[in-house]
């Protein structure tokens, strides 16, 4: 009698087991059966908001289902970031982040309600957006050579935009002053639009910036583009040459952005959500016209956005921490 209790014991445990792990399995299988909220931490008409609205428009194709872009601007992100780390991680609330709140914030130090490492479950890279080199027409160079040759006989003399201290392009402008052994000084503004506007009137003289935000300026004659920050030329200025072939290597960069979810997500449905996010993200309708904006398509697996993540918060603190910048 005891040995047959013991038995009835286990086999009942066995299927109570079994009972409570099936209400998840069957919640991946029947994922999405409502509709998911696309959470983005920047104001509507921004870059991030754009490559939210067409992803999202192509994956609510994908998956059946409508995906509502709910716009949380405020604190580079972190607000936005925060709201998503607290949900539930049932995948119907996803996040578009970007590289200050998932990065950059981590690499200068910051106190975050949240670690972009261990808070989140990646999902796939989106785009990334790289840095051209951009002059007011009064800096006496017309490329990479002349440039470096008038900084560094004019140091300290150029002054450099950046959307704000501790910024994406701040960081980066840094990493070249420190690869070409120039001096400039830092001015510091308040977002990208500002700082387009004093680059044009000459209140500064260099920025770097994304060639689809200054491209206009450039085909205009408002502004100078002297080099790219990518491995290979732009389809959009395949007159203007890459910084290695400018002869500044490990010079590659900008901002990016990309899809995450609360961490503990179950693993089918992180696989779903990463798969249909590649194919919303390389269908021919997103990809060319985040081309056409400058921003390069790079989708990617859950495992090598989170290398990527923590490559980048390991780049940036590695410059910053030479270039002693701290945000508090």
């Amino acid at each position: 009698m005891k040995r047959r209790s013991i038995i009835s014991l286990a086999l009942g445990c066995g299927v109570l087991s079994v009972a409570a792990l099936w209400p998840k399995a069957h919640a991946a299988d029947d994922f999405p059966n409502r509709s998911i909220r696309m959470i983005v931490g920047y104001p509507v008409g921004g870059n991030v908001d754009i490559v939210a609205r067409l992803v999202a428009d192509e994956l609510s194709k994908i998956l059946n289902q409508p995906v509502v872009v709910d716009n949380r601007a405020g604190a580079s992100g972190q607000i936005a970031a925060a709201s998503v780390a607290q949900a539930a991680p049932d995948g119907y609330t996803i996040f578009l982040g970007a590289s200050p709140e998932l990065a950059i914030a981590h690499a200068l130090k910051k106190k975050l309600p949240y670690d972009a490492q261990k808070n989140f479950q990646p999902l796939s890279l989106a785009t990334v957006i790289p840095f051209a080199l951009v002059v007011n027409p009064q800096v006496p160079a017309k490329n990479m050579k002349e440039f470096l040759d008038y900084a560094k006989s004019h140091p300290g003399s150029l002054n450099y935009a950046s959307f704000g201290n501790g910024s994406s392009n701040h960081l980066f402008a840094e990493l070249f002053k420190s690869k070409a052994g120039v001096e400039m000084t830092h001015i510091p503004y308040k977002g990208g639009g500002p700082a387009i506007t004093d680059l044009i009137g000459g209140q500064v003289q260099v920025e770097f910036e994304s060639l689809g935000v200054v491209l206009p300026h450039v085909k205009a004659g408002k502004l100078r583009a002297l080099a790219l920050a990518t491995p290979q030329r732009s389809p959009l200025a395949p007159e203007l040459p890459t910084m290695a072939e400018a002869g500044l290597s490990g010079l590659e960069g900008g901002t990016w952005n990309g899809f995450v979810g609360p961490a503990g997500m179950p693993a089918p449905i992180v696989e779903k959500l990463s798969v249909a996010l590649n194919k919303a993200i390389k269908s021919p309708s997103v990809s060319k016209v985040l081309i056409e904006k400058g921003l390069t398509p790079t989708p990617t697996t859950p495992q090598e956005f989170a290398a990527f993540i923590k490559s980048e918060i390991e780049r940036w603190k590695s410059v910053a921490d030479t270039a002693g910048i701290r945000v508090d």
